[in-house]
């Protein structure tokens, strides 16, 4: 199963596309914002909202890469996400969870290595 992910930064923020599975498709769309931690204003934690499309599962993933990449990054981030597998197991909605991480851990990398040149 093969899980892509596609990054455009626009001005200072990033939209983020992940899709995959046997039918890439809009399933969910999340967007965050940073803003200083609840428990530690030193620390940048970040706000997201969630629409997802009737009967679409990709909510809690959109909404979590989301937070995560906004928080790590101090930018607003808008992700979409549509992965379909028909008759999907449950070990392979964790197999997907695990690339979707991997990805993003490649995006967070290579955006640090970037910004410090």
């Amino acid at each position: 199963m093969t899980i892509e992910l596609k990054v455009e930064h626009i001005g200072n923020d990033y939209c983020v596309m992940i899709s995959g599975g046997d039918i890439p498709h809009v399933g969910a769309v999340a967007i965050a914002q940073p803003r200083p931690s609840l428990q530690n204003e030193e620390i940048t934690s970040a706000s997201a909202s969630v629409i997802s499309v009737v009967g679409h599962k990709e909510d809690l993933l959109a909404h979590a890469v989301s937070l995560r990449l906004a928080a790590l990054l101090n930018c607003v981030v808008c992700v979409t996400c549509g992965i379909h597998i028909d008759d999907v197991k449950p070990n392979q909605i964790h197999v997907i969870q695990k690339q979707v991480d991997s990805l993003i851990d490649a995006l967070i990398e290579q955006q640090n290595h970037l910004n410090k040149r």
